[in-house]
């Protein structure tokens, strides 16, 4: 065993992977969750609600039913591939603005003392309060909301990528350098392997962000999205659809975050 080898074994001996009974009781677990969620829902409309009352229109007896319809129905995948359209493009935006400026920061303390105020202080502005001024500069349609994810989602991966680059190993670059390696080779065979578990932490909670802001953007005037079809079914006043809506929106946000952490898992599995 070479000496590399000796370094990585306990690293090996510490990864627990768990059985196929401890994966089984963790599911098992989280049905139950899901299953006390329902019930809790269940008798807070049919239950706790007065009969006859506003309550009872978004009962899982009814809601149920018509998320079955949706979903075998063609309106509903429109507005979700719309809807994910939207939040990759946000995503794609701000991965293009906020890796670069991570490395930036975590590169420099000149430059990570002049932005951290002017970052923490637009990071803490509800990016919803800028939609008025998205649609005066953008107009209506799908640019402001292209606008409002990436600007949520830009923070987590700028802060993200700025500590990966500040916890690198330097031993790292000091062999780069070593071995007189180009600006360009040490950044893509160096740093970005470096700090990729950071990177993916970072758009991780991006992405958890921007499906949050993304349901209001779209209640900006466009025709098609999830947002919209919320907006739709209060309309219509068919209640029952809203709710499903709700758990498609839910449901989905949750496989999104599933694959992020499984991505984690198989490019970053340390972090």
């Amino acid at each position: 065993m070479s000496v590399a080898d000796q370094g990585r074994a306990p690293a090996r001996m510490r990864v627990v992977t768990p059985g196929f009974g401890g994966r089984l009781a963790h599911a098992g677990l989280g049905l139950a969750g899901l299953a006390l969620l329902l019930a809790l829902w269940w008798a807070a409309t049919d239950l706790l609600a007065a009969e006859g009352s506003f309550a009872r229109r978004f009962s899982p007896g009814d809601a149920l039913p018509a998320l079955a319809a949706l979903v075998t129905g063609p309106d509903l995948w429109t507005h979700v591939a719309v809807s994910l359209k939207r939040v990759l493009v946000g995503l794609g935006l701000a991965l293009l603005a906020g890796v670069p400026l991570g490395l930036l920061i975590g590169a420099s303390r000149l430059a990570e003392a002049a932005a951290t105020p002017a970052f923490q202080f637009l990071r803490m502005i509800s990016p919803l309060s800028w939609m008025p001024i998205a649609v005066l500069v953008f107009g209506v349609g799908d640019a402001p909301i292209y606008f409002l994810l990436a600007f949520a989602a830009v923070w987590p991966i700028v802060l993200n990528t700025a500590a990966g680059v500040r916890q690198l190993n330097p031993h790292w670059l000091l062999l780069s350098k070593s071995l007189a390696a180009t600006g360009w080779e040490t950044l893509t065979r160096v740093i970005l392997p470096g700090i990729l578990g950071h990177v993916l932490t970072g758009l991780r909670l991006a992405i958890g962000i921007s499906w949050i802001v993304l349901v209001p953007c779209e209640m900006l005037g466009v025709q098609a999205g999830l947002g919209y079809f919320i907006l739709d079914t209060r309309d219509r006043l068919a209640y029952e659809q809203l709710m499903a809506v709700i758990l498609v929106i839910g449901v989905i946000g949750y496989l999104l975050d599933t694959g992020a952490r499984a991505v984690i898992h198989r490019f970053a599995p340390g972090s």
